[in-house]
């Protein structure tokens, strides 16, 4: 099943394009069809949770980056709500469903980092220290706007008695739906300010799209890591 991520601005679909095979594997990953058929073991969900939380934790860290390397107010207000959204609505989902687990949220705020989160998170925090605005987006991307079009793409398929429902609704749902609108734009207005409107024909462009494949290819690590647990 195929779903309509336009909203998500111009930049995004060049680079989802580009990422060809890399991104289907990400979208696709047996660990995503799990949740959506509900077949995905109990205990590779929560791991990947806990993870996850630790993940956010430096995700929130990366997106205020963004907003100590944006040249514009709107890129500030931007990347400053991503991180309420990521904090208030995502960290939340976490906390929550953990809790009904016996995992507390001084428990999830303490793992250990798996390798895989390790990687992921160290290599968009070094994107961004490294390189500018541009090189932070490209890197950020897959997570925030992947995740809206895996709940979309699981909102229509899903089973009716998966117990996974609670969080494919928070992806699918309008209020991250509008963050991905957002950022998609965001970034499309950002990447015209700092290499022109041709995105194709800015001599950065191969650099911005090594950016987005990597991080895609180490969200697939990611999911590999829960699904490892199975």
């Amino acid at each position: 099943m195929n779903v309509d991520t336009g909203e998500y601005g111009r930049a995004f679909g060049l680079w989802r394009r580009a990422a060809g095979q890399e991104w289907a594997a990400y979208v696709a990953h047996p660990f995503v069809t799990g949740l959506g058929d509900g077949s995905l073991p109990r205990e590779s969900f929560l791991h990947y949770l806990v993870q996850d939380y630790v993940f956010l934790v430096h995700f929130a860290r990366a997106w205020a980056l963004a907003v100590v390397k944006a040249e514009t107010l709107e890129e500030m207000r931007v990347a400053t709500a991503t991180v309420d959204a990521l904090v208030r609505e995502e960290m939340a989902l976490h906390i929550s469903v953990c809790a009904r687990e016996g995992i507390s949220e001084d428990m999830l705020y303490q793992a250990a980092e798996s390798p895989a989160n390790l990687a992921y998170t160290r290599y968009v925090l070094d994107a961004g220290s490294a390189g500018d605005f541009a090189d932070l987006m490209a890197a950020l991307a897959p997570c925030v706007l992947g995740y809206g079009e895996i709940g979309l793409l699981l909102s229509g398929v899903a089973a009716p008695d998966t117990p996974y429902r609670e969080w494919i609704d928070t992806y699918a749902g309008e209020d991250y739906q509008e963050t991905c609108r957002q950022v998609g734009s965001m970034i499309d207005i950002a990447l015209e300010r700092r290499i022109g409107a041709d995105f194709d024909a800015a001599p950065r462009w191969p650099r911005l799209i090594e950016r987005f494949v990597t991080a895609t290819r180490l969200e697939v690590g990611f999911w590999q890591m829960g699904w490892d647990r199975a």
